[in-house]
Formats: structure tokens, sequence, C-alpha cells
């Protein structure tokens, strides 16, 4: 949900997103520097992330989609997208 429709002004709005947005760049270089230190657990990291990315999807994206009235687009949305996925992977 969007900030401005929360009740938030434009000036607060773009404070707030100024401001998670400066975090990410330091929670990139402690996430660099610790896999540095314990490679070994990239694999596990990267399951992780990929199983909560699908939680988050299945969770928030898709039924929210389907709430608008465009059940058809957004079913058609994620099939293209996940058989795109699987394009690349194999073609990788």
């Amino acid at each position: 949900m969007s900030l401005l429709s929360l009740g938030y002004s434009r000036a607060a709005a773009f404070g707030v997103t100024l401001l998670t947005g400066l975090v990410q760049p330091i929670g990139g270089l402690i996430g660099a520097g610790a896999i540095t230190l314990m490679e070994f657990l990239l694999p596990w990291g990267l399951a992780f992330a990929a199983g909560a990315m699908l939680f988050v999807i299945s969770h928030e994206i898709i039924p929210e989609s389907h709430r608008k009235g465009h059940e058809a687009q957004a079913t058609t949305g994620v099939l293209v997208g996940f058989v795109t996925l699987l394009a690349i992977d194999l073609a990788l």
C-alpha cells in the first residue's frame, strides 16, 4: 500500500522512501562481507531468499491482483513469468 494512500504528504512519503532506500546498500555491504567469511552457506541463503520471495508473491501480490477484477491477466502474467524463468534457467 502506498504511503500517499495512507495519508502521508508527498514530502513525508519521499523522506520515508529515501531513508529506507539508503539502508539497502549498507545491508548489501554487510551481506557481501559475511558471504566471504561463510561461503559454504551461500546455497542455503539463496534457497531461503527464493522461498521468501515465493511466499511474498503467493501471499501478497497474487491475491491483490485478483481482487481488482483482472483475474485472467494476473494469472496469465504469473504463468508467462514462470515459463520465462524456466526458459532462462534451462538456457543458462
